[in-house]
């Protein structure tokens, strides 16, 4: 029977009436051939056609997941040329201060650990349609606060600084919230045929989110040029960071309601059902339980362990931009404020063009073809192949040679593990434990890039950008290795494998098993 279409379709039966395990299997007859999951998806299955071409109801659904990611990209990254006004506004235009250059990049990434912990674990318990967009408000409460207390402090560059990085740690609540919930809202929804796709859609929004970021920072510059560069108010890039933050709220408030009003989907109805157990329980206990079972707890390792040796890597080199665009040529070392200003955003906007968005896409054309495993593991070994040249030739790279090594490596982050450790989450988990199991793969990751955000700058210091990059080619061999714990999920349904497992325990300990 192909099931309804609808965003936000209901169960077609209460959920505590929703057969149990037993019944299910009972039902394949005993033939060995694989079953369908009762918990089935609610997208169509499509007849025909690529996995990337989209319904119309698909569409809307990634528009509503996707503009979080965009959002996400767009703030996080535009962290890079928004520290460089600061310096010019409260140094002098000095670098900030070692330790709070690192508070400040690493700002929206401490907060992204509490936040992918806390919706996690609340989209589990309390349901998807009850947490959604929670999230989403953080970034308003964030940009509506930040300019003000930056102003506050501006007498006193330290102060400034700080307040900035707290308010970022605000920012990144909200942002790690989304990645969790989107996760668990898409991957609910979409069929499995082209679950990945879905996922690697949202995910691709990144990119973009970066892009644009760069290219409103660049036409800001531009209006701004006759009375930064002309007037030598260089105090004016405060008009400039101010409205390129500001700008953010504008797609935020535009999905704020969508997301609040998004209806539950039947897979998660169903799934607290899956024992007709007390589906309002809480479900830590449960959750322990489950993954107290190494072939359970192995994926959650191997889920966490990858994501964080990735982002070692992947926010080492992104939140340190700098380093890069010295080396081709757009730090904006020379010229005057604006002009160095301008160069740098324009370098971003080079490495985002060269390796970001042709990664992602990448990526999202062959994952229903090559899998997720393939992917990820080529994507890690790859890009250690690069840093590797980075590190070894660092000095003796010519600019064109730099930037082609550097555009392969963005390239094998996105089309490898810095998409497909965010989808195996999604999808290797079953819909009872996804959320909370996706945000603490996620936290893992974000554990990562606060290390190499706090780390970096002063380290580099001390032993050479050389010898990080070194350490970053050793997370990607030993993130090579760790994902092949992992099984392909290509056509794997997690709720089906859970309810096989259910029923085993109820064979083993006598037919009486309470999973809640």
């Amino acid at each position: 029977m192909e099931p309804q279409p609808a965003l936000d379709r209901k169960p077609s039966h209460s959920p505590s009436h929703s057969p149990s395990p037993s019944r299910s299997n009972s039902a394949n007859g005993g033939s060995g051939r694989p079953k369908r999951s009762e918990l089935q998806e609610v997208e169509r299955e499509g007849r025909g056609g690529q996995p990337w071409m989209l319904t119309g109801t698909e569409a809307k659904l990634l528009g509503i997941a996707g503009i979080g990611f965009f959002l996400d990209a767009y703030d996080l990254f535009i962290i890079n040329p928004v520290a460089t006004m600061l310096q010019y506004r409260l140094y002098g235009g000095e670098h900030l201060p070692a330790h709070l250059e690192g508070f400040v990049k690493a700002g929206a990434n401490i907060g992204s650990v509490i936040g992918q912990f806390v919706f996690g674990y609340l989209a589990d318990a309390l349901g998807r349609q009850r947490v959604y967009g929670k999230g989403t408000h953080a970034h308003h409460l964030r940009d509506d606060h930040d300019a003000h207390h930056a102003h506050r402090g501006r007498s006193r560059p330290t102060t400034a600084s700080s307040i900035w990085g707290v308010w970022r740690i605000v920012l990144g609540v909200g942002v790690g919230g989304d990645y969790p919930m989107s996760a668990s809202v898409t991957s609910d929804r979409a069929n499995i045929r082209k679950r990945g796709t879905m996922l690697t859609y949202i995910f691709s929004m990144q990119g973009w989110g970066s892009l644009v970021g760069s290219l409103i920072v660049i036409i800001l510059l531009a209006i701004y040029k006759g009375v930064i560069d002309g007037e030598g108010k260089i105090s004016k890039v405060d008009g400039v960071w101010r409205i390129a933050v500001g700008l953010s709220l504008v797609p935020a408030f535009g999905t704020l309601y969508q997301r609040l009003t998004l209806g539950e989907s039947t897979r998660y109805e169903k799934s607290k059902a899956l024992d007709n157990g007390n589906a309002d329980e809480p479900r830590t206990l449960d959750f322990v339980r489950h993954f107290s079972q190494w072939e359970n707890a192995k994926l959650l390792f191997a889920t966490s362990a990858s994501w964080f040796l990735l982002d070692i890597a992947f926010y080492g080199i992104n939140l340190n931009q700098n380093v890069v665009l010295q080396q081709i040529g757009f730090d904006g070392s020379s010229g005057s404020p604006w002009h160095r200003l301008f160069r740098v955003s324009t370098g971003n906007i080079i490495i985002t063009v060269l390796g970001f968005v042709p990664g992602y896409y990448a990526t999202l054309f062959t994952i229903e073809i090559l899998g997720r495993k393939w992917i990820q593991i080529q994507g890690f070994l790859l890009s250690a192949l690069f840093l590797g040249i980075l590190a070894g030739k660092f000095y003796t790279l010519s600019t064109v040679q730099f930037i082609v090594c550097f555009a392969f490596l963005q390239f094998f982050f996105n089309f490898g593990a810095n998409t497909t450790t965010y989808c195996y989450p999604a999808e290797v988990f079953p819909t009872r434990y996804k959320a909370f199991a996706h945000g603490i793969s996620a936290a893992s990751g974000k554990a990562g890039a606060i290390i190499s955000a706090l780390a970096f700058n002063q380290l580099s210091k001390k032993i050479g950008t050389p010898a990080c990059l070194w350490i970053f080619f050793g997370c990607c061999l030993g993130g090579a290795v760790v994902s092949l714990l992992l099984p392909e999920v290509k056509g794997r349904d997690a709720d089906v494998i859970l309810a096989q497992q259910i029923e085993e325990r109820r064979r083993r300990e006598g037919g009486n098993v309470d999973v809640d």
